[in-house]
């Protein structure tokens, strides 16, 4: 294993300040240099991506005074992958009165993601989730209510209160809405200059220091150079690399890649999230997969058949035939234990020979006792949508029958690393959103990836990108003539000729599907030290097939979809062989990240503290040389490591 990569120095966080916990937030924001309201119109920031994240921060921004540049590949913001999250957004608001609180949202959060995240960015999170709900009610966010006015909340899985705000089952949707506002009134104002259509492709680095990308223009195919004191990348996750998931298709990592090449650390490739209520694979034909909220398992109960092979239509089979296997595994939690447990529960069931529907692999999730306690006008008025889209897909109506669900590839954990600041590596490149790794561990709990992206852009990045524009602003004398970024744009288009020259015989597609199905089965919900060399080697040859025999048609100077697909790929067979370094040198169990060799007589995940409390932090060290682990040792002061149990 020592062929694949090297050990560099650790890496410190040096911007997490010290003193008590819930004081450090407060310290760093007094600690950051200022700018004059006068002055910020001086400063100039890239935002690239128009999500929750980039949204949100890119407005807030802006209505300080600061010039910003917005960048998303879609034709409006609104069509961010942010719209499609459904089930809710945490927060330490404790409505219910049901022991909720800051410490509390703190604490499930580090237990959650299995004791592998940062305590003072999970606290900080904790702490700012409060002002979230209160900016989307301001704007307009249409939460659901209780009877008396009060804003509702439901349970998701890993915790014991009731601290999601929701909007049916459409929350994303109108967050994003939210911050779409905000932003269109500061594009209206002058403030933020919104580019659609465009797909960033490069980091420009003058002098040791993010100063701009480079874009291509997806319409006409212009390459065009864009500078700025500071680039920041809200570009999402990673989960299209097992070309499966739930992610929008457009989906991608070739920002945050390319800036990984670039001098950014990728922190933790292999935490990827698989979630447990997704409509199962249905045939080859496939291009994505559906979620199904999580919030459904508040009022549906996950079961199989005690029966191996049942093939009975499930209103025929008896509640003494049946197993609800969550509740009689995790009685605590019962069907809301987190979803890296829940996924492996699911599979365990299936590959035992209870799965139900083709190929057995799904599970039920049936709402019948639901319906009869509440009645089917509660139920509509909570899941109506997602009952709706269910119906659909299958052709099943799940107020009849039960649903049928199997995980899938949903969210990443890891990302750039970054500090305190969501500063990377590279200086002047700050990364927030999913895009980064700070706040969830080796899993994230169901409703925090939205509680993430607007704490982060409404009110964590606007407080600490300052302290670096105060500092380091971007010298007059630098322009798009200066030989680096001139070099930047030779280099895109030497890498887009080479795309365009290969002229073989395979789709990109074609080489995408495989390179899922390799990542899926030895880097999926189970991965072993065999299965993951193996996968090297697989991805390896595959990557090498891929420059010389895909077909990439059509020219650059033009609208291409073909050619964007192209370098996507492209992007994710080098990810991809990180993502199998990094699980494979850690050869524990933890989270979502499920080491064969290391789990417990119960079959949970087995921690190994005393050998990988750290982040790994990835550098890129050029083209053909192995990549270089630096360690971030991970203190925990407040909450005690411990092997979780949700039982």
């Amino acid at each position: 294993m020592s062929a694949l990569f090297s050990v560099g120095d650790p890496v410190v966080d040096t911007k997490a300040p010290d003193g008590p916990i819930q004081d450090r937030w407060d310290a760093r924001r007094f600690e950051a240099s200022l700018i004059s309201p006068a002055n910020r119109r001086r400063r100039s920031v890239i935002m690239v991506g128009s999500g929750l994240a980039g949204g949100s921060a890119a407005a807030t921004l802006g209505e300080a005074g600061y010039q910003v540049s917005v960048f998303c590949y879609q034709d409006s913001p609104r069509r961010a992958h942010s719209i499609a999250a459904q089930g809710g957004i945490n927060a330490a608001k404790d409505y219910r009165n049901d022991g909720d609180s800051i410490r509390r949202l703190f604490y499930d959060t580090v237990k959650g993601g299995d004791y592998r995240s940062r305590e003072s960015n999970v606290y900080r999170l904790a702490q700012v989730s409060e002002a979230i709900i209160d900016q989307a009610v301001a704007q307009g966010v249409p939460f659901a209510r209780e009877y008396g006015g009060l804003l509702s909340t439901r349970s998701f899985g890993g915790v014991q209160v009731s601290r999601t705000f929701y909007a049916r089952g459409q929350t994303g949707q109108q967050l994003l809405l939210g911050a779409y506002q905000a932003l269109e009134r500061q594009i209206d104002a002058g403030t933020v200059q919104m580019h659609t259509r465009h797909e960033m492709l490069e980091v420009i680095v003058i002098e040791g220091r993010a100063r701009g990308i480079v874009v291509r223009d997806m319409v006409t195919g212009e390459i065009e150079t864009h500078l700025a004191d500071a680039v920041v990348l809200a570009s999402g996750g990673y989960g299209n690399v097992f070309h499966l998931s739930t992610n929008a298709m457009g989906c991608n990592v070739t920002a945050t890649w390319r800036a990984h090449r670039k001098g950014a650390y990728f922190a933790n490739p292999c935490f990827t999230q698989i979630h447990p209520t997704c409509i199962p694979v249905s045939g080859e034909h496939q291009s994505k997969l559906t979620l199904m909220s999580e919030s459904l398992r508040n009022d549906g109960r996950i079961w199989v058949p005690v029966q191996k092979g049942d093939a009975r239509d499930p209103r025929e089979i008896p509640e003494s035939e049946r197993d609800y296997y969550l509740e009689r595994q995790y009685p605590a939690f019962g069907n809301l234990v987190p979803r890296d447990v829940a996924s492996r529960a699911a599979k365990n069931q299936c590959d035992a020979g209870h799965g139900v529907g083709p190929g057995g692999r799904g599970v039920y999730l049936d709402f019948a006792d639901a319906l009869e306690r509440l009645g089917r006008g509660t139920v509509e008025d909570r899941y109506g949508n997602l009952f709706d889209m269910y119906q659909k897909i299958t052709g099943e109506d799940p107020y009849q029958v039960p649903m049928r669900i199997y995980p899938a590839i949903h969210y990443t954990m890891g990302g750039l690393w970054v500090d305190y600041d969501l500063q990377s590596s590279l200086p002047g490149l700050f990364v927030i959103g999913e895009a980064n790794f700070s706040d969830h561990g080796a899993n994230r709990l169901g409703a925090s990836a939205l509680m993430q992206g607007l704490a982060d852009g409404y009110f964590v990045l606007p407080n600490t990108l300052t302290d670096y524009l105060a500092s380091h602003p971007l010298p007059a004398e630098i322009d798009s003539t200066h030989p680096e970024a001139q070099r930047t744009v030779e280099d895109v288009h030497t890498r887009i000729d080479a795309l365009l020259a290969v002229q073989g015989s395979r789709s990109v597609d074609s080489f995408h599907r495989e390179l899922g199905a390799i990542l899926w089965e030895h880097c999926g919900m189970e991965r072993s030290a065999e299965g993951l060399q193996r996968a090297i080697t697989q991805i390896r040859a595959l990557r090498e097939a891929y420059w010389s025999d895909v077909r990439v048609t059509g020219r650059g100077e033009e609208l291409n979809q073909t050619l964007e697909r192209a370098g996507r790929v492209a992007d994710f067979f080098e990810l991809a062989e990180l993502m199998c370094i990094d699980a494979l040198h850690r050869e524990e169990s933890c989270g979502a990240h499920f080491r064969t060799e290391s789990q417990t007589e119960g079959g949970e995940a087995q921690r190994i503290d005393e050998d990988f409390t750290y982040v790994a932090a990835w550098e890129f060290t050029g083209d053909g040389s192995p990549p270089q682990l630096h360690r971030e040792h991970l203190e925990f002061e407040h909450v005690e490591l411990t092997q979780r149990s949700y039982t």
